[in-house]
C-alpha cells in the first residue's frame, strides 16, 4: 500500500507534505524522530518545517494512521506500521526493532479493543535491554 492509499484508509486528506511523511514512514521502518524526518525531507521540500512534519505526524497518530513512540525520555519515534507489534530499544547503540507476534506470540493477547468494561484504544508493548550486536560486542 503507497502512501496516498494509506492516508486515505484513515481519512486524511493528503498533501505534498502528507504524502512526503508517510512515504518516509512507510520505507523507513527504523521508528525516526520528527528532526530525522525533517533533516532527511527538507533537502526535497525546501518550503517544509518542522513544525509541519511534527504536526503532520501527531495528526497521523490522532488517526491511527501512525504510532507516536514514547519509548525514549527525551524524543518521540514515529512509526508507520500500525499492525500488532511490539518495540525493542537497544540501551547500547539506541536503535529500535520490532517484535511480531511470531517472535512473542502473547502479543496476540493484547489486541483487544475491551477488558472488564475498560475500552481500550491503544497498546504499546516495550522491551529495552542489548540487541543481538551489542550484545555480541559485550561478549
Amino acid at each position: 500500500m503507497g502512501a496516498k492509499e494509506h492516508l486515505e484508509k484513515y481519512d486524511i486528506r493528503p498533501s505534498i507534505q502528507r504524502l512526503a511523511v508517510m512515504d518516509y514512514l512507510l520505507r523507513h521502518k527504523t521508528h525516526p524522530t520528527v528532526d530525522e524526518i525533517y533533516s532527511a525531507l527538507n533537502p526535497v521540500i525546501p518550503t517544509l518545517s518542522k513544525t509541519t512534519v511534527y504536526n503532520t505526524l501527531k495528526l497521523f497518530a490522532e488517526h491511527g494512521a501512525a504510532l507516536a513512540l514514547s519509548i525514549e525520555e527525551k524524543n518521540l519515534r514515529f512509526d508507520g506500521d500500525t499492525s500488532v507489534h511490539a518495540h525493542f530499544r537497544c540501551s547500547e547503540c539506541g536503535e529500535v526493532f520490532d517484535f511480531f507476534p511470531e517472535q512473542v506470540p502473547e502479543l496476540l493477547s493484547l489486541n483487544k479493543s475491551e477488558i472488564d468494561g475498560f475500552l481500550i484504544t491503544e497498546t504499546q508493548v516495550y522491551y529495552k535491554g542489548l540487541c543481538k550486536s551489542c550484545a555480541e560486542k559485550r561478549k
